[in-house]
């Protein structure tokens, strides 16, 4: 701060120098400067049902570390979150209240679908056994494995910042499409 400034003033910058210096202002379309923030805080719902759920508690520990990335702040009401994190199996029983906390989100809203079972049904031939989460909601990144290591999430979020910045908010439509169908 400056001598002059009367005291009390908040310090400010003069205007830039003809001859060069630093600008005051910053340049950038408002849809890059939003995704740029929502892919840097996305908060996490997670609905874990099995053994993909004790990998995902460990992507919050201090040695995978899970706020290099803004998603440490976990969150248990669907309409606090805006990323929702499937991992583990999904009968038929657990299928509209899957539907009903995904409904419950505030837009703009995300899946991941972690681990074999959650993905495809796994080795759960059944018929109480959902086939698939893209049956119920309109899922956004796939995390192979059974279960999947702490690695491959966070290679999903990571995957899944890349299609926020890139501002892709559309779904895969066939998924969506499945997902209409079957809860009307």
């Amino acid at each position: 701060m400056s001598s002059d400034a009367p005291k009390g003033t908040l310090p400010a910058l003069g205007p830039a120098k003809a001859g060069g210096g630093a600008a005051d202002f910053l340049l950038t379309r408002l849809e890059e400067m939003v995704s740029w923030a929502r892919k840097n805080s996305l908060w996490p719902f997670p609905f874990a049902t099995a053994c993909c759920g004790i990998e995902f508690m460990s992507v919050a520990s201090a040695h995978y570390d899970i706020s290099r990335f803004g998603s440490e702040v976990m969150r248990f009401s669907p309409r606090q979150a805006d990323l929702l994190i499937v991992a583990g199996t999904v009968t038929d029983k657990m299928a509209p209240v899957l539907r009903k906390i995904y409904d419950q989100m505030p837009e703009p809203k995300w899946v991941i679908s972690m681990g074999v079972c959650a993905s495809s049904g796994g080795f759960y031939r059944a018929y109480h056994v959902t086939q698939g989460i893209d049956e119920i909601v309109p899922v956004d990144v796939y995390v192979p494995g059974c279960p999947p290591t702490p690695e491959e999430l966070i290679y999903a979020i990571m995957q899944l910042q890349k299609k926020i910045q890139s501002g892709e908010k559309s779904r895969d439509q066939r998924s969506a499409k499945l997902a209409a169908e079957r809860i009307s």
